[in-house]
């Protein structure tokens, strides 16, 4: 396995998930994480796939940077990070937390910036390498956008978050892709990871169709498609009988999952 340091010598004792249900029945609050903001997700997401494709001292590049529980992450595994987010209250958050307390990984890039700006993108990951003193090229892509407009984070028109139209989103959510898979190594791999949304009383399989764009527009190969429930849903917490009061008295089913798609980047 070139692209991770797992030891399958002793593949009896390693603790990463690979069956395509994941139940986390706890957000992990160890460390710098923080349930600050809704619609970051838990960290043992990125844990897992940090570990999984990755070694230690690469480099992980993020789109939707959010509250930071990827850089946290990275921190914590000894891998780089450069990320993007288009809420500056973030950045300052982020930039915050980083300087509380010991950095042991401090090779570390974010920036205010609108993925769908491909030249600022680009300058800014031409910034990062020089700090990092590598190529461009980085080994991972996690992707965590807005679920449309379910939660709106900015009132910045450019934010995925202001977009109601289907279509629109997959139109936009494809000029990020585009954005960022450019400079995500050749057999390597990115993860996207998206719900589905319940709009006009019916369930809009958001998730899916993000999936069915990618490999549409681009040369990948789907490695998985993990389904992630989410008990701990920040929203529902405490709240339980009360959404099944809803449900029984109407005809949806209650949302308790997420998709987590893995892709590996093809020539």
């Amino acid at each position: 396995m070139k692209y991770n340091d797992l030891n399958l010598k002793e593949w009896k004792k390693i603790d990463i998930n690979t069956d395509s249900l994941w139940i986390i029945n706890e957000r992990d609050k160890s460390g710098k994480h923080k349930n600050i903001y809704h619609g970051n997700f838990v960290p043992q997401i990125p844990n897992e796939l940090i570990r999984r494709y990755t070694k230690e001292k690469e480099t992980i590049l993020e789109p939707f940077m959010g509250s930071g529980t990827t850089l946290f992450e990275c921190e914590r595994l000894h891998r780089k990070y450069i990320g993007f987010d288009i809420n500056q209250n973030m950045i300052d958050y982020v930039h915050s937390s980083m300087k509380d307390g010991l950095t042991t990984y401090p090779d570390y890039y974010i920036e205010n910036a609108n993925s769908l700006n491909n030249k600022l993108i680009e300058k800014h990951i031409n910034l990062a390498s020089q700090q990092f003193h590598q190529s461009e090229k980085v080994q991972f892509v996690l992707m965590h956008p807005p679920y449309m407009d379910i939660v709106k984070f900015t009132d910045n028109h450019n934010d995925l978050s202001q977009i109601d139209d289907v279509e629109l989103f997959l139109k936009k959510f494809k000029n990020i892709c585009t954005n960022f898979l450019q400079y995500l190594e050749n057999d390597r791999y990115f993860a996207v990871v998206i719900g589905d949304v319940y709009k006009n009383s019916e369930v809009i399989p958001l998730g899916f169709y993000c999936m069915d764009m990618i490999q549409k527009n681009f040369n990948v190969k789907l490695k998985g498609t993990i389904v992630k429930n989410i008990e701990g849903n920040r929203g529902k917490q405490g709240s339980g009988g009360i959404w099944r009061y809803r449900a029984l008295n109407s005809d949806y089913y209650i949302f308790k999952h997420e998709y987590i798609f893995v892709f590996k980047k093809v020539k």
